[in-house]
């Protein structure tokens, strides 16, 4: 089922989903599932499959020099997007990304979902490659998230890259596409990137699941401008619970996002990561009842690989 049918189906009621990352390649698919079958008992409707995009590893090559290769070290969204369909019978959603992918690579993927019966992508643009200052996509790949969904729209028409097909045989993907309540990064302002959004809407796009905030307000702004340029498609917060210290750092540095000073204060007072996790949980618990106060449709948490936290936060939720 679509996204956006789970949420006209949900009569108003908030949903719960998360976002898994699969695991790297050698690692057994279990410890996926074991971090999975905890929340499954607050009944998410859908769940996110991240993809990674290539990156360069260097291999020796035992005369003193280095092999510059590229890899991916997280591969197999699709097949693990069709495992947690089978096993635990609810949607699950692949990420799809500009970099690293051509735009024929994209299509062969969307073929493989549509045959595997994923009814829904999240089109993102992506991160640069670590070396690379700015965003650079491959050749014959998408420069902007918005030419993703643009492509994935048509195929939904039968345009295929090179052909056309029948109505019958048509795919009908529900698109998903990232929102910044702080802006994007590389944005020159918050204005500018709610047009790159509304770009994205305007191209196809059925939801919009936001990057983690911690400041509610910030959520509600983004909310009332991005309505106000006419973006109405369901506007989806993403949850991070603070785990451990160097959370402080990381999700600044990363995410080029700001923490309230009073969740600063409280993490800094912490003795050790068991007591920020604490913090953490107790943060997010009271952050998702403001925004559940707020009529959000879905509460869509970044689990990083663990769920331990978040299931304590479901626990006082639904």
């Amino acid at each position: 089922m679509k996204v956006t049918d789970h949420i006209k189906n949900a009569k108003g009621k908030a949903l719960f989903s998360f976002e898994v990352i699969p695991p790297k390649k050698g690692k057994n698919i279990q410890d996926l599932y074991n971090n999975i079958d905890p929340l499954m008992e607050f009944n998410p409707p859908f769940i996110d499959v991240t993809t990674s995009r290539e990156e360069y590893v260097y291999i020796n090559k035992g005369n003193g020099l280095l092999d510059k290769r590229i890899t991916r070290m997280r591969p197999g969204t699709v097949g693990i997007c069709a495992s947690i369909m089978h096993k635990y019978q609810v949607d699950a959603i692949p990420h799809l990304l500009c970099g690293g992918f051509t735009k024929e690579e994209t299509e062969y993927v969307l073929v493989d979902c549509h045959y595997l019966g994923i009814e829904n992508v999240m089109a993102l643009r992506g991160d640069s490659m670590k070396d690379e200052p700015y965003f650079k996509p491959c050749d014959g790949g998408h420069a902007y998230a918005s030419g993703l969904v643009e492509q994935i729209a048509k195929l939904n028409r039968g345009k295929y890259l090179h052909d056309e097909v029948e109505a019958e045989h048509y795919s009908d993907f529900c698109i998903g596409v990232a929102g910044y309540p702080e802006k994007h990064m590389e944005a020159p302002s918050l204005a500018t990137d709610l047009k790159r959004l509304k770009a994205k809407v305007d191209a196809g796009a059925d939801y919009v699941v936001t990057q983690m905030f911690f400041d509610n307000q910030k959520y509600f702004d983004f909310v009332e401008k991005a309505r106000e340029i006419g973006i109405n498609v369901p506007i989806i917060p993403g949850i991070k619970p603070i785990a451990v210290k160097r959370h402080l750092q990381l999700l600044p540095q990363v995410f080029k996002i700001d923490l309230p000073q009073d969740l600063i204060d409280a993490v800094e007072n912490c003795k050790d990561n068991k007591a920020v996790r604490q913090v953490g949980v107790e943060f997010a618990i009271q952050q998702s009842k403001e925004l559940l106060d707020f009529g959000v449709p879905v509460l869509h948490y970044y689990s990083m690989g663990k769920s331990d936290n978040i299931k304590v936060v479901a626990d006082a939720l639904f």
